[in-house]
């Protein structure tokens, strides 16, 4: 009897997204989704697709009735609801079945960027300074500028292009008022760092493996602030899209390599990840690694960051997802349940596992 797999996932829906112009981020985890599931098939799995639409208590509902051996969890939040996310993590942990992934508080926290950058900064960890204002305490701002204005609790980059570096008051007002109006009472302002932009996946429960990093080398027009906007990743047509490559493995020196592996799962194990997530830095004038974003269950659609680097890493597309499955599986520490799947791939375990430790700090 082959192991069942459910696919869960946001079902895509019209929100204020489309009103800016980015549905396309919205409709990215269909790609992730068809992927998954060929890889899925791939492996031998029983797989089924499980899309879920608002409102949240039917969703859960659906989950609650589920009859699977493990959920490949690519849920992303509700259009409109992000923190919906969590929520159903939350809800398929109590189903005592492996779930793909990392956990709701995770999840959660990592949502809410100013609650993580406090974590990292308790922690000694450099991420850049901030401030949380809305339009009617911006008079308070007190950092340097260039700064960088950020919905508080968003991903994907929405909201985010040129006119996200303010140089003065006047721009700043605008800013924070255009993102208040779409994503809530409060915005994240950053100090802007202007130096080189790494970001690498953290795979692991107890062992952890740093996946081989992916520098973001830009070519923009002078003039154009050096930030990976939503065109850089959606609006193949556009400048910033033209401007900004991804470059893996980056060309960096062995010593910074380390350094960025030892930062990179040390916020890992800081934040509670498990499973798989992305961490996004850049590097200040000084040469310092700053964290500007964590990113657990970050998008593995082929050719984004985290399949990038596992394929840097020498795995198949497919042998990324197998892994992700085995992450989730012996993260329930209860293999015996799961007799066909162990047996069927105890044999290449070891290997599997010696694999991945020599690409620990590739």
């Amino acid at each position: 009897m082959r192991m069942r797999v459910a696919i869960v996932y946001n079902e895509p829906q019209h929100s204020h997204y489309d009103e800016v112009g980015e549905e396309k981020s919205v409709l990215g985890v269909l790609e992730a989704v068809n992927a998954v599931h060929q890889a899925l098939l791939e492996l031998d799995f029983d797989v089924t697709r499980v899309p879920l639409v608002p409102p949240l208590e039917q969703a859960e509902r659906e989950l609650r009735n589920l009859d699977t051996d493990l959920v490949f969890n690519l849920f992303e939040g509700f259009c409109d609801c992000p923190e919906t996310e969590a929520v159903m993590a939350e809800t398929l942990s109590k189903m005592g079945i492996p779930v793909t992934g990392c956990p709701a508080p995770v999840l959660s926290l990592a949502l809410d960027k100013a609650k993580t950058k406090l974590i990292l900064t308790a922690a000694g960890i450099k991420t850049p300074d901030f401030q949380l204002l809305n339009p009617k305490t911006v008079n308070t701002f007190r950092l340097d500028y260039p700064c960088i204005v950020k919905p508080r609790c968003d991903d994907a980059s929405n909201n985010l292009s040129a006119e996200s570096v303010v140089n003065d008051l006047s721009a700043l007002e605008k800013q924070v008022s255009v993102i208040c109006d779409f994503y809530g009472d409060s915005v994240i302002v950053e100090t802007f760092i202007t130096g080189r932009e790494f970001n690498a996946t953290v795979m692991g429960n107890s062992e952890l493996i740093a996946l081989p990093v992916s520098e973001i080398v830009y070519s923009l027009p002078p003039g154009m602030p050096e930030i990976l906007t939503f065109d850089a990743k959606w609006e193949t047509d556009s400048l910033y899209f033209e401007g900004t490559k991804p470059v893996c493995p980056a060309e960096i020196k062995a010593e910074e390599q380390q350094r960025i592996a030892e930062t990179i799962t040390t916020v890992y194990r800081l934040l509670g990840c498990r499973g798989y997530a992305r961490v996004d830095l850049r590097m200040d004038q000084e040469g310092e690694l700053n964290v500007i974003e964590v990113n657990p269950n970050p998008d593995i659609s082929p050719g984004t960051g985290a399949a990038r680097q596992a394929e840097a890493a020498g795995m198949t597309y497919t042998q990324f997802v197998d892994r992700i499955v085995q992450l989730a599986v012996d993260g329930k520490d209860d293999e015996n349940r799961y007799p066909l799947y162990v047996s069927r791939r105890q044999a290449s375990r070891n290997r599997n596992t010696a694999r991945h430790t020599r690409i620990q700090t590739v």
